[in-house]
């Protein structure tokens, strides 16, 4: 007796193919990823600091250009703790009102003004000790210093607000509940800039005259009234035309200074608070053409009044040190720090009255006393390639002995990286360029030699060439041969031994099931990154795409990942684009920005030549195109009159012309929100729904529809029209009123189905219990009420939009529209639906919750519009997996696919199927990065991680070791039986 072969054959091959997982639970936080992050450190919101007074150890702290708040561990780099400030809808950061973040030490606390919130820390636990909102937008925050009693705790705050009217107040709110002690309106039309503080006074300094020249104008109050006891102008209009030409307001009396240049950058002008005086201090040009100057100081109030002016060209950097005296009330030059060459960044720390300037520079860090230019310690900074140069860091001196130091500068590079520099050596380094994620498109790894091709290619020449590129062909894959034959024993025990199929220090390529892809990635700072998806979301390659210039962001507004070429396309919304090489970043071409005209939106369209990235101009205009790259369909566009238009391509000649097919105007007071589309992968596997009595009810299978959101802020209502892209028919409409319009509208459609969430009251003015809260509308189309029934067009073999009927009188057949209403428990900011390669397994619904920080699947069954009201389900219906109807939803534990994780300031969900038809692979980008895999019909095509293949071959082999043994016993019995009988 003997095994068949075709087993060995198959034990082998299931062996030797490189295996993969899939997400079972007990592959949580193996196959998913995150990259926690908090954004790149600004100059003025990041510190070191003791998270209690009589700590030695500190942690470092920011205020990230993304708000983040967030508390590091300086040994490690890992987050102790941190808050998304601008997580809420009415905490955005770095928006058009010019919203800005400020954050400030307290003993014990940290205290942070973003927009018109003002909120106090703990700073060892991140926990909110108290907060406060007024109306306007932060402009500056200070911390009230007491010289009389430094152990004091609860410290007041000075916070600086510029309302919607113009006007400037500043309110000094109480340190242990944030309630207003006083406050102090300006005059209206002054820009308010920044408050400072002394033992005697409080001044706030703002902006005086028009935008084409201010003053200065200074303004004293008395700290415990609130009341104005002086007022004068600083003559600056020559100089200051804005907020960035004042270098420096200096918080309290260890810098108590404004600072601001001259236009040629030859003089620092220097005024002292609490005078008049402005004395003019020559910046040192060193032969060089200075190009910036930065002036650094020490905050904490026992430190000596020190500064330093900070120079830089494009091929060096150099610095003055100033002492000041306040009595006498003049500056003097201390000394000057030589001209290196490279770029450099300065940074001050303080140790008791002491004040200690450390300097980072390509080749080394120095720290200097700002008493006298001797180098108290030197380091060669020994960081590995691709960290890049400093652009600004904070410091942290500490006197080990009397003539000994150490010093640890976290520094941000022109790479993005957030650096930790000890004593020269790289502690730690945080990719925080990976935050601002604006767009994000997966990609396939690029295959060397793509067997479907040379198949393809065989194919169509004669059998005799066919065969000999075949011969020459498998000759070539022999070199392949011995590699292949050394890596069997690996593949063997990662076959039979449980873990991740995919190591991070593999090489880049396909596996077997589709796991494996890249995502491309573009952030709002201009750089662009690639993902890894099968290795834990490692970063596989970076490049900087454009230098976008400080206060912009790069608007990207489509990528296109060409499989067939390996190149993927960026487009962003000032005409420029850029064209990388997928696998290793590699720039093929860039359009430099503001080169054409400004872009509204991108659209991936099929054309005869291949799909490509259409470009659409402002207010939905389309320019000709060669006919070879005509979409073959139709597309929809947003007008600038506040519509939306149906275009075609008609081809003349060798050129096609845009041409408007439709127009659709919503309603009077109504305003588009959101256009959404079906995903460019939605595959169908069935036309209908099959009913317990063996019925079915036909599903209705448009391709060709969009939903379109519109808002009232008058009425407060919400509509959603579905319409047809082809004839811009309106197959569908429904209204909601009493709708919160600032609050998150999210919607998503898919194959016969369609979501949207909004925050509203559905009773609101009845006499019944209010409903206001979150609700979740979910719509399923059909082509009839009727089982087995196909609707008007069940005989028609051919159907068009433009022409539903031979009538001109007949209006278009419209769907039959189940819907189904549901209160959540809190808002969806976006949504997506999961995506597998047939369409066969269930749809998921994937929506981001910003205030759990969490990402859910609803099951596509919870949100059955046909479950019954009223009733428990009949057993037909439980058949179907319908449950009784309960108008709230639940997010159970088990649908959190981020488990326990915190992924914060979701902008996207991007979906892509796997090559197993279980799966599909999930991608969130924001401010984190988060992937996984979801199975909304659970894994019945591929084996999970705890399945035991080592018993099972240790099974097999046994039965053969048992057959080999057994079977010459039965024979022998055998034998010995046909002897008995003869």
């Amino acid at each position: 007796m003997r095994l068949p072969i075709d087993l060995f054959s198959l034990v082998f091959v299931s062996l030797a193919i490189h295996p993969a997982g899939a997400v079972f639970v007990d592959e949580a936080y193996n196959l998913d990823y995150q990259h926690q992050l908090l954004g790149l450190a600004q100059p003025h919101t990041t510190f070191f600091h003791h998270p209690r007074p009589d700590d030695r150890a500190s942690l470092l702290y920011t205020l990230s250009d993304v708000g983040v708040l967030g508390a590091v561990n300086p040994g490690t780099g890992a987050i102790v703790w941190r808050q998304y400030l601008a997580g809420n809808t009415n905490r955005t950061f770095g928006g058009e009102n010019g919203i800005q973040g400020f954050l400030r030490p307290s003993p014990g606390a940290v205290v942070s003004a973003v927009g018109g919130y003002v909120n106090a820390w703990d700073a060892l636990t991140g926990r909110e000790k108290w907060y406060n909102d007024f109306e306007g937008w932060a402009r500056d925050l200070e911390v009230l210093e007491d010289v009389s009693d430094q152990s004091l705790v609860d410290r007041d705050v000075l916070v600086l607000f510029e309302q919607k009217s113009g006007k400037s107040v500043l309110r000094r709110l109480s340190g242990g509940s944030g309630d207003v002690v006083w406050e102090f309106t300006g005059d209206s039309g002054d820009v308010p800039f920044q408050v400072s503080t002394n033992v005697q006074s409080v001044f706030v300094v703002s902006l005086h005259g028009a935008r084409g020249g201010y003053n200065l104008k200074v303004t004293t109050l008395d700290p415990v009234s609130g009341q104005r006891v002086d007022e004068h102008t600083l003559s600056t209009k020559s100089d200051v035309h804005g907020t960035d030409d004042v270098l420096f307001v200096g918080a309290n009396s260890a810098a108590p200074i404004i600072a601001w240049t001259d236009k040629a950058l030859k003089s620092l002008k220097v005024n002292i608070l609490g005078t008049k005086n402005v004395q003019s201090l020559g910046i040192t040009s060193a032969g060089e053409d200075v190009q910036r100057a930065v002036v650094h100081a020490p905050h904490l109030i026992q430190s000596k009044p020190h500064f330093l002016v900070h120079a830089q060209s494009e091929t060096a950097h150099w610095a003055e040190v100033y002492h000041i005296d306040i009595a006498a009330g003049t500056i003097t030059e201390a000394y000057h720090l030589p001209k290196l060459p490279g770029k450099g960044a300065f940074s001050t720390s303080s140790v008791d009255a002491n004040v200690y300037f450390t300097r980072t520079s390509m080749d080394e860090v120095i720290i200097v006393s700002s008493d006298s230019h001797a180098v108290l310690g030197r380091w060669p900074i020994q960081s590995p390639a691709g960290t890049g140069h400093v652009l600004h860091g904070v410091s942290e001196v500490v006197s080990k002995a009397a003539d000994s130091y150490a010093v640890r500068s976290a520094v941000v590079t022109n790479e993005d990286n957030w650096v930790m520099v000890r004593n020269g050596l790289l502690a730690w380094s945080r990719m925080e360029g990976l935050s601002g994620i604006v767009a994000a498109a997966w990609a396939e790894i690029p295959q060397e030699e793509d067997l479907t091709k040379n198949l393809v290619e065989e194919a169509h020449i004669n059998p005799v060439s066919a065969y000999v590129h075949r011969v020459s062909r498998h000759v070539n894959d022999l070199q392949y041969l011995p590699e292949f034959l050394a890596s069997l024993p690996q593949r063997f025990m990662k076959s039979i031994i449980p873990g991740e199929s995919v190591t991070s220090d593999e090489p880049l390529a396909r596996d077997n099931f589709g796991f494996r892809k890249l995502v491309i990635m573009a952030t709002e700072r201009g750089r662009v990154y690639a993902l890894d998806s099968g290795s834990q979301g490692k970063i596989v390659w970076s490049a900087r795409a454009f230098d976008i210039p400080a206060g912009e962001k790069w608007g990207v507004i489509g990528i296109f990942a060409d499989p067939a070429h390996g190149l993927t396309t960026i487009k962003g919304n000032e005409g420029d684009s850029i064209v990388i090489k997928t696998v290793d970043g590699s720039i093929i071409e860039t359009v430099p920005r503001k080169s054409w005209p400004s872009i509204q939106s991108a659209a991936l369209v099929e054309t005869s030549s291949g799909p490509s990235l259409l470009t659409v101009g402002l207010g939905g205009t389309l320019a000709a195109l060669p006919a070879h790259q005509a979409p073959n369909g139709s597309l929809v566009v947003r007008g600038e009159d506040g519509t939306v238009r149906g275009v075609i391509f008609k081809t003349q000649g060798e050129e096609a012309i845009p041409v408007i097919s439709w127009s659709f105007q919503p309603a009077k007071g109504e305003r588009i929100l959101s256009v959404t589309s079906r995903p460019g992968h939605d595959p169908v596997a069935s036309i209908g729904k099959a009913m317990s009595d063996r019925t079915v009810m036909y599903k209705y299978l448009n391709p060709n529809t969009v939903l379109v959101t519109t808002v009232s802020d008058v009425s407060a209502t919400a509509t959603f029209y579905l319409l047809d892209s082809v004839s811009g028919d309106v197959l569908h409409a429904t209204t909601h009123e009493n709708v919160d319009v600032t609050q998150p509208i999210t919607a998503v459609i898919s194959e016969n189905w369609f979501v949207y969430s909004f925050f509203g009251d559905l009773l609101a003015g009845s006499t019944l219990p209010s409903t206001k809260g979150y609700q979740l509308i979910v719509s399923e189309m059909y082509e009839s009420s009727l089982t087995n029934d196909r609707g008007p067009l069940g005989n028609t073999a051919n159907f068009s939009s433009l022409n539903p009927s031979s009538e001109a009188s007949d209006q278009p057949p419209l769907p039959h529209v189940d819907t189904a209403a549901f209160i959540i428990p809190e808002a969806i900011s976006h949504m997506s639906v999961s995506s597998t390669l047939q369409g066969i397994t269930s749809r998921t619904l994937l929506c981001a919750l910003p205030v759990s920080n969490a990402i859910i699947a609803i099951p596509r069954y919870i949100l059955d519009p046909r479950r019954p009201v009223g009733r428990a389900p009949v057993a037909g219906e439980m058949e179907e997996g319908l449950s009784q109807y309960q108008p709230f939803i639940e997010f159970e534990p088990d649908w959190i696919v981020t488990h326990r994780r915190d992924v914060v300031g979701v902008q996207g969900m991007i979906t892509s199927p796997a090559l197993i038809e279980s799966t599909s692979l999930v991608f969130a980008y924001g401010v984190d990065i988060f992937g996984t895999r979801v199975m909304p019909s659970m894994a019945f095509d591929v084996l999970g991680k705890g399945f035991n293949k080592l018993s099972l071959i240790l099974t097999v082999l046994g039965l053969v070791v048992a057959v080999a043994v057994l079977a010459p016993m039965v024979r022998r019995k055998q034998i010995d039986a046909r002897w008995k009988m003869g």
